[in-house]
Parts: structure tokens; sequence; C-alpha cells
């Protein structure tokens, strides 16, 4: 497939990452064409201790953690020592020549180091600094910890999970965490936006120094969590979800459905081979559907219980109904539109062997991206940092 040229081609990244949204942010410009150098201690980023981590090509255990070999695909790495004169002067050399410097170093050990931001700014008055940490680098929380599961629920989304057909399931299940690091991946976003307006800026503006609280950018994409303060309205899980549809558990596995508009439901009508209770009048009022939600899940549910959910899908989006199936990871790399679309590109990793790695969540110019490698050896960074030594 044909790929872009990257528009962030020529860029200088150094990043500073113990957490996953630094990482991330750093991940996202690389992506598009930045290139990353990952500055780490002796004895690598905490990232590459976070389980689980890949089997080797013999089948054995490994040491390389599947998280690090996502967020630092494609990066450069050099390890740094900022204890010692050498490597505050080395880390200084290489933000001289950088335009974003992300870090995420805790705000009280910023200072010793020479990462705060009137120190930072001061020798280098042309770079974009990010900081990005669970409650940001101001105000009575910035010293607070927060790992993905205390970014979730401090943004409010947790305690709108599980909704849909899992809370009906499990109606006594305590308020859970989206799978996965969605809270702080949102904090990286925000991060690499920020940094991109930032360097957008600088022309007129000079360096700036952009400050990313995980938690609000949490807040911005939850705002069901927090429309009270707007329309007095209070979400709760047990009510967030669509009166009907949902996940839909099909004879082989699962789907979404959902129908918003009008064509919408007279193609699900349609697809469920237009029953009778489907034929009320007063149904083609969507108000009323939402009204008799749990009635026409029932008929849903029960229709699709016996049907497989390929035979569905196809023919349901033949008719223009919004529906998916749920996949496995496995189903999700053999999916003939993901290899289409190249989300997907094989890289080396280290020890693991050759593996596909989810390269980006967007195109430019409806083409895919491309990542430059897989990631980094701690054993060629801490070769390189000898080197400069």
């Amino acid at each position: 497939m044909e790929t872009v040229r990257a528009p962030l081609g020529g860029l200088q990244v150094v990043v500073r990452a113990s957490g996953v949204a630094a990482a991330y942010a750093a991940r996202l410009l690389g992506t598009m064409g930045g290139k990353v150098l990952l500055i780490e201690p002796d004895g690598g980023s905490p990232l590459r201790r976070e389980p689980p981590f890949l089997p080797c090509q013999d089948g054995k255990p490994g040491a390389t953690s599947a998280l690090f070999a996502y967020l630092a695909a494609g990066m450069g790495s050099e390890v740094v020592d900022l204890n010692v004169a050498d490597g505050e002067a080395r880390l200084s050399e290489l933000l001289h020549s950088a335009d974003i410097f992300i870090d995420d170093t805790p705000v009280d050990e910023r200072a010793a180091l020479g990462l705060d931001e009137a120190a930072i700014a001061a020798r280098h008055p042309q770079l974009v600094h990010v900081s990005v940490l669970p409650f940001g680098a101001s105000g009575p929380k910035c010293g607070w910890k927060g790992e993905d599961i205390v970014i979730q629920h401090a943004g409010g989304e947790g305690n709108l999970l599980p909704n849909g057909l899992a809370v009906e399931m499990f109606p006594d299940r305590a308020p859970l965490k989206i799978g996965g690091q969605f809270g702080t991946m949102q904090g990286g976003i925000a991060a690499a936006l920020g940094a991109l307006s930032a360097l957008w800026a600088r022309p007129e503006s000079g360096g700036q120094y952009v400050d990313v609280s995980c938690q609000d950018a949490n807040l911005a994409v939850g705002a069901f969590a927090i429309q009270r303060l707007g329309d007095g309205s209070i979400e709760h899980r047990v009510e967030r979800s669509f009166r009907y549809g949902g996940v839909i558990p099909c004879e082989d596995g699962y789907l979404e459905l959902l129908t918003l508009e009008q064509r919408q439901w007279d193609g699900l009508v349609e697809l469920l081979g237009n029953p009778a209770w489907a034929l009320d009048p007063a149904l083609k009022d969507s108000l009323e559907r939402s009204r008799r939600g749990p009635e026409i899940n029932e008929h849903i549910r029960a229709w699709a219980a016996v049907r497989k959910v390929d035979e569905i899908v196809s023919a349901g989006q033949k008719l223009g109904v919004p529906l998916a199936r749920y996949k496995t990871p496995a189903q999700i790399l053999a999916d003939p539109q993901e290899r289409h679309r190249g989300v997907f590109q094989k890289v080396d990793v280290e020890d693991a062997g050759e593996l596909n790695v989810l390269v980006s969540p967007f195109h430019f110019d409806a083409a895919p991206l491309t990542l430059e490698g897989g990631p980094p050896s701690l054993r060629d960074a801490s070769i390189l940092a000898q080197a400069q030594g």
C-alpha cells in the first residue's frame, strides 16, 4: 500500500518518560515523522519493566514489555544520568538541537535535575517544553501520583462503568475502568496536540511551556460525567447506555449495534425480517422507541442469539445499519479491512522477533503512516551513552 510522506519530517523530539502519557505523546509525534530520542536512566525506563512481557522466538518467557515495545516503536534511545554533571550537560546538548521536549519527571524533582520550567526556558528559549503529569504541574494536586485507573476515575468516566449489557449482567459490580491505558493515553494525546499548537505558534511566540494534566484530558473526553455542571442532569451507569442496541450476544460472539437515525431504525426492522412487534406505528417515533428500549432489546437479543455475528453484520451493513463484530486480537490482525488500511506494520522486536505493531489511529492524505522500526535496545542506548561520554 502507498504510504504518505511524514508530515513532521525533520522535527526533533526528546522525551523523558517513566509513564505512558509522555511516551504516547512522543510516539504520536514520531509516527507522524518526528525523530524521537528517548532519554533513559541507568537500568532503562520503568516502562521496560511493565507486564505483560512478550515471549521469545523459541517460546520461552521473555523480558521485553509489550507496552514498551508499542510505545517506543520507532524511537532512538540514550542512557543519560542526570544526577551527574556530565549527564546534565549531555541533556542540555540534546535539547539545544531539539524542537520539542516532553517530560513527566515529578514536579518536586525537577529543580535539582535542571528540568524546571524556568531553567529550561532560560537555556533553550526556542524549545517547546511539554510537561505531562497525572494532575498537571501546578495546583494543589500537582504532586499526586496517578496510574491509569486513578486517572479514569478522577476524570469521572470510571464511575459510569460498566454500562449497557455489562451492568445488566452484573448490576452489583463495582465501578471499573476501560481496558488498557485509556486514561493515560488521553493525556498523551492532549500533550501531543499541545506540543503541536505551541510549535505552530513558535515563529511569533518563541518557545513555550505546555502544562498538561491527564485528569483534565479525561474530563474533556468524558463530558457526560460533568454535564450536571451545565444542565443539571446526573449520569448513572445504569442509565448511561442507549435504550436499545449496544452489546448484543449472538450465537458465536458479540456485536455492537447503534441506531440514532430513522433510516437506521428502518434498516434494522428490515434486517429483523419486519416482525409484527417492530411494525407498531408508535415505534416510528424515536422517543417512544427510547421509552420501550428494554422491550425492543429483548426482541433483538432473542433474534440474534440463534444467528452468527458475521451473517448479521454482513446483512445489516448492506441495509445501512451501524453494527460491527467485537473481535479478538487475532481476528483483528487477520481482518482484510485492517490490512487494506495499513493499520499494522511488521517490525523487529528484540528477542521476540518480527511482530505486527499498530502504527497509527489516523491517516494523512488517505494513506497510512509508517514506523521507523521497533523499540530501541537498552544495550544500544547504553553503548551510545558510553560513546558520548
